[in-house]
């Protein structure tokens, strides 16, 4: 059911930009060539950056086809009411075909240009994030991120896909560790800003579970995630660089995750210190593990460090 708008103010190119969510883009693009650049064979840079780019067009797309979809969502969320849709500054067929073509054109080139199992990967991570996650999970169960957190995982294994034309152990293991810091990242942002969830209807965790619930699964996931994180060291798959970086990085997320997991009291959503320092920090996490993870490929040192 579309969105109710008065007037429908002119479309420029920042709200077509805006519909990629280039916040989280920055994130999948950073995580798909950290996979492309530590699989264990290079792959010619224009083939390289053509598989990021497709990347990067098909999580734009999938995002656009998000926000197509939770416009009405989108508009009784402070957090979110002025994106392009909700504010009123795009019809929302406009966003619809701008997402298809996106997704459409990710695929086909990926498929032509570097193999038809990497496009096939890319095809399925869309349809998880614009259709399983978006229309089925999130409005229908707080598991949404769990289950859901599979469509940020992608992109390092289409990546290592990209470079070696197979899928191994290894990649699978990225796709695991981003899939264990979904939950703790995500829910740690949506203790504060529960209220705009609750006054849609969505059913996160916080708004169903209750704040207590919600704390100890974080700290549950991050326990998790982090042996998790040291299984790329534990099967050869890196060397010494990797396994220091994810055994200090993972130890200060649980630290972090600490105070979130054990507070007893509901603070307010101006209070969460805590919660707010976690969920920063999650994203810093994910830029230095998987840094280390190309660091650890490429360093000068790393064949001779390995474990």
């Amino acid at each position: 059911m579309a969105t109710p708008q008065l007037l429908t103010l002119p479309t420029d190119w920042r709200d077509f930009y805006a519909l990629t969510k280039p916040r989280v883009m920055s994130l999948v693009i950073f995580t798909g060539l950290c996979g492309l650049l530590a699989a264990p064979n290079t792959i010619d840079p224009v083939l390289g950056f053509t598989a990021i780019f497709c990347i990067a067009i098909g999580a734009g797309g999938a995002a656009a086809l998000n926000q197509w979809w939770e416009a009405d969502l989108d508009a009784g969320m402070k957090r979110t009411r002025s994106r392009p849709l909700p504010a009123g500054r795009m019809e929302r067929s406009s966003a619809r075909d701008f997402g298809v073509a996106l997704a459409a054109a990710s695929v086909l080139i990926m498929g032509l240009a570097i193999g038809w199992l990497t496009a096939v990967i890319l095809a399925v991570s869309i349809v998880y994030y614009a259709v399983i996650y978006t229309v089925w999970l999130k409005p229908r169960t707080p598991q949404n991120i769990v289950i859901g957190g599979g469509a940020g995982a992608f992109p390092p294994l289409i990546g290592w896909v990209a470079a070696t034309g197979h899928i191994t152990l290894m990649p699978v293991v990225l796709f695991a560790i981003i899939f264990m810091w979904t939950p703790p990242h995500f829910w740690s942002l949506a203790l504060f800003v529960q209220s705009d969830y609750a006054k849609v209807g969505i059913p996160m965790m916080p708004v169903v579970a209750g704040e207590k619930s919600t704390r100890r699964q974080i700290l549950i996931y991050a326990l998790l995630l982090l042996p998790l994180s040291l299984v790329p060291w534990w099967i050869g798959g890196t060397g010494a660089i990797y396994g220091a970086a994810a055994a200090a990085l993972s130890v200060l997320f649980v630290l972090l995750s600490v105070p979130v997991g054990l507070r007893q009291r509901e603070g307010s959503e101006d209070g969460m210190k805590p919660e707010r320092r976690l969920f920063k920090f999650s994203i810093l996490y994910l830029f230095l593990l998987f840094g280390a993870l190309v660091a650890d490929r490429w360093w000068p040192i790393a064949g001779i460090v390995q474990r």
